[in-house]
């Protein structure tokens, strides 16, 4: 892309050149045709500027995707008290660091048979 936008930008330069020139032959005296030297030149310089516009905004280098690292924190009123948390495929205790939020839901690894599964609150009632 570094290539391709350093055409871009000489390309602009020798356009805007040329549009600067047509536009200078447009209003002398000895010009055979002033209107099209005129339209010509504008019409130059203004490409010349669109190709340094989309060489500036287009062609710039992409900086790398860095990845998003999401932080949970639940603040609880009052006094809770944690229950102890079970595999539903072998029983093991679960730990807080088995449980991870994958695409805004939990989800849980048991460290004993490796199951994984999304965790799922049961009403109290």
């Amino acid at each position: 892309m570094k290539t391709l936008r350093i055409l871009a930008y000489i390309a602009a330069a020798i356009l805007i050149l040329f549009g600067v020139l047509f536009l200078l032959a447009a209003f002398s005296p000895q010009s055979a045709s002033p209107i099209g030297s005129l339209i010509t030149g504008l019409f130059l310089v203004v490409i010349g500027f669109v190709l340094i516009i989309v060489a500036a905004k287009f062609l710039r280098p992409r900086a790398p995707e860095q990845p998003q690292q999401v932080t949970l924190q639940v603040d609880l009123p009052g006094n809770v008290s944690m229950d102890s948390i079970k595999c539903k495929s072998c029983g093991g205790t679960l730990q807080a660091e088995n449980i991870q939020v994958v695409n805004g839901a939990p989800m849980v690894t048991c460290p004993y048979c490796h199951t994984v599964y999304q965790l799922t609150e049961q009403p109290k009632w």
